[in-house]
């Protein structure tokens, strides 16, 4: 009987650098045994040390002195060499993250077989890729929970805020699950604890640690009451469906859910109000909605920039303005011959009330002192004036404006034109670009030079900042960036060219 430790729960290379000695020293599933390290030799808990080639590698033994090796009983044929599907390895990764104590014996027993057949991966009644993929799909299902259930709170106050949430995995995810949560929430430091395992978000690199008890998550932080309302006003008692609620956020997340002690009452209220309902008069139907109208350039004289702000204000042409903390309008000079327009305020802009003044705005700084530009001497604004979000617990996350909204919003951008009459329009972004040159516009296909109209200032089309910001790769955002500035220094010559005359 060989006796295989592993050092963790999801020791993956462990496994199959093991897993590959025993299969090339023809080791039977039944002679091994697999623990974790930290628990019960008897228990069929976890790994072993191995390794295994992915992607029809040959599963070959290379000859390294540091290699851990198995009994000599056991030492694999020299050369010998085995081949593996591709479709196993993944299984494999995916499948080793599952909770169940013999999952290490159940890959192991599915690898020794496939070395006499390589084709049972595309059985699919095949009971051992059956049970792999059952727990597989156990994972999957466990990432995606996390992902919809995971509640952040607050502790401290910005700039030194931290957000913290508690989540209990059914499996072993947290290494799996944390680059989603490094993508959607990048613009804040952030820590999830389990008892397992903990992720830790920076601005710049996850980082794990040993697992901690509930009580180190705090429970309860100063936006839970604003949370809770806005919760409750968005459940709409018409689109209930209880057991489809039960199924997708089964009882055992309720008691991490800040918004759980209202969601029995809810659904209580909810059947209530569908009864009376149904039992109520029909009422007349509404009259038609009114066509969407093509955008069209409107005539606009005699407006200063202080009483347009003042009027937009009060614009109420779409609903963005109903969750917003107010209009953000444009900033700059009455006379710039430069004008800057973005897609709409992003989460800081609305409570500081200003454009650009979040991350892309620091972006977009560096870039135009690069360029040699002086934003005090442009007008910034954006395409769309109020902040459109979708909340996900305490953050508030970035939506694209429609078509509609864009028109709705576009009489505020043609009115600053009219006022300020610059003579170059730098269009930041497709949403900026659409509502610029009235159409939908290819980014890529349309920058890098200045566009000439017969009913309007020249305009120069390129990418968002925010667009920057969002590039995973390090090359890639140091590329996309020189290009950015690039286009940024066409203003520069347009701004020297104009002071010139």
């Amino acid at each position: 009987m060989h006796h295989i430790r592993l050092d963790s729960d999801t020791d993956f290379d462990g496994w199959r650098k093991a897993a590959r000695e025993l299969v090339l020293a023809d080791v039977a599933s039944a002679d091994v045994t697999w623990t974790v390290a930290g628990d019960e030799p008897e228990l069929f808990d976890a790994p072993g040390a191995g390794a295994f080639a992915e992607a029809q590698a040959p599963f070959a033994q290379p000859a390294s002195p540091t290699q851990p090796s198995l009994p000599s009983a056991a030492s694999p044929i020299p050369n010998q060499t085995f081949n593996v599907p591709a479709r196993f390895v993944e299984l494999a990764k995916t499948a080793i993250l599952h909770r169940d104590p013999q999952r290490f014996a159940y890959l192991y027993q599915l690898l020794w077989r496939l070395r006499a057949n390589p084709e049972l991966m595309h059985i699919a009644t095949d009971p051992d890729v059956v049970r792999l993929q059952a727990m597989a799909k156990a994972i999957r299902r466990d990432e995606h929970k996390m992902h919809a259930f995971v509640r952040f709170r607050e502790i401290g106050r910005e700039p030194k805020s931290r957000y913290v949430a508690w989540f209990e995995p059914e499996h072993h995810i947290v290494e799996l699950a944390a680059p989603f949560f490094a993508h959607r929430f990048a613009d804040m430091e952030w820590s999830i604890l389990t008892p397992d395992l903990c992720a830790h978000w920076d601005g710049h690199k996850v980082a794990f640690t040993p697992g901690v008890a509930k009580s180190m998550a705090p429970s309860e932080d100063r936006l839970e009451e604003t949370w809770l309302t806005y919760y409750a006003s968005i459940f709409n008692p018409a689109r209930l469906k209880t057991k489809a609620m039960q199924a997708e956020m089964p009882k055992k997340y309720w008691r991490n859910l800040p918004e759980a002690a209202l969601i029995k009452p809810l659904i209580e209220d909810a059947e209530r109000k569908t009864h009376a309902m149904v039992a109520a008069e029909a009422t007349a139907p509404k009259k038609p909605q009114r066509q969407e109208q093509p955008m069209t350039k409107a005539k606009h004289s005699g407006d200063t920039l202080e009483a347009l702000r003042e009027q937009a204000r009060e614009c109420r042409d779409c609903d963005l303005w109903k969750p917003a903390t107010q209009t953000v309008f444009g900033e700059g000079p009455s006379h710039a011959t430069v004008m800057l327009v973005g897609e709409q305020p992003g989460d800081k802009e609305d409570l500081a009330g200003k454009p650009f003044v979040g991350p892309a705005g620091q972006m977009l700084d560096r870039a135009l002192a690069e360029a040699g530009v002086d934003r005090d001497k442009t007008y910034v604004t954006n395409a769309v004036k109020h902040f459109k979000f979708v909340p996900r617990g305490k953050i508030r996350l970035h939506q694209k404006p429609n078509t509609p909204e864009i028109k709705a919003c576009r009489q505020w951008y043609e009115r600053e034109l009219a006022t300020i009459k610059p003579l170059l329009v730098v269009a930041m972004g497709a949403t900026a670009a659409q509502s610029v040159l009235g159409k939908v516009t290819p980014i890529n296909a349309n920058r890098g030079h200045l566009i000439d109209r017969e009913d309007g200032p020249q305009v120069l089309v390129t990418v968002h900042p925010s667009y920057l910001l969002r590039l995973p790769d390090a090359d890639a955002k140091e590329r996309e960036y020189a290009r950015f500035v690039d286009d940024l220094k066409l203003v520069a010559a347009h701004l020297k060219k104009a002071h010139a005359a």
